[in-house]
């Protein structure tokens, strides 16, 4: 039977400081995970530093963007190349410690039953640490809003710690989804719905690592109040149009 080949993507930007540590104890877990750093042109040398972890263990990939280019632009490169390298599952998460890598081979065991395995920060009350009531509530509301109007039976839409079988990023036209941030989660998630996909959950423990500041904009806001009607909206439209599928 061939062996499961798992590859955690980690989008990269003036990580230099954690990035090493992060590596390290991801490919302590399981000698089959392999790294996949999207870094785009750090200033801190992060991208220098995943090549330099990548020459010494061989476990450790980068793809080097010309600049910022957006969270969703990165997951959607990173997760394509990490399909072109044959991988069988495909985690993402922060560079930032935010996620626990410990919690990973908890990923992978979920997804032996499941196409896409959700680490949430909703699923047995809430397990958020240092972000402000507000920030908090945002979220927390944002998920809610988002179920309201999708469908989407997730506790938590908008988590960045996801873990995806290949086969349903294959399914899934990656160049078609556009949208970044939180965005880029609900659109996933929603994606892995119209699909079919089987969607589960497993409990996380989310620690800001930013306390004191946020990665919360207007127009990441702005982009995900508008997108969940897009997407509902298109379902809609591709149920009422002749030859229309879901």
């Amino acid at each position: 039977m061939k062996p499961i080949k798992p590859i955690v993507v980690i989008p990269t930007y003036n990580e230099r400081d954690n990035l090493e540590k992060l590596a390290r104890e991801i490919l302590a877990l399981d000698p089959a995970v392999e790294l996949l750093i999207v870094d785009d042109a750090s200033p801190d040398g992060t991208g220098e530093l995943a090549d330099r972890l990548g020459a010494e263990t061989g476990r450790v990939s980068v793809m080097h963007r010309s600049g910022k280019l957006g969270l969703g632009s990165a997951y959607r490169e990173g997760f394509a190349r990490a399909l072109d390298m044959g991988a069988d599952l495909v985690v993402q998460m922060d560079a930032d410690f935010s996620h626990d890598p410990a919690m990973i081979p908890y990923f992978f065991e979920e997804a032996r039953q499941a196409d896409l395995v959700i680490g949430s920060r909703y699923l047995n009350g809430v397990s958020v640490v240092n972000w402000p009531l507000r920030r908090l509530m945002l979220s927390y509301f944002a998920s809610v809003y988002t179920r309201v109007i999708t469908g989407l039976t997730i506790s938590d839409c908008t988590s960045g710690f996801k873990c995806f079988r290949a086969d349903t990023l294959r399914a899934i036209d990656l160049s078609s989804i556009r949208s970044d941030g939180y965005s880029f989660q609900i659109e996933m998630n929603y994606r892995c719905k119209e699909k079919g996909f089987r969607i589960s959950e497993i409990p996380i423990i989310f620690i800001d690592r930013h306390a004191g500041t946020s990665k919360m904009s207007k127009r990441i806001v702005r982009e995900a109040v508008v997108m969940v009607w897009k997407l509902k909206l298109g379902t809609l439209l591709r149920k009422l149009l002749p030859g229309g599928r879901r």
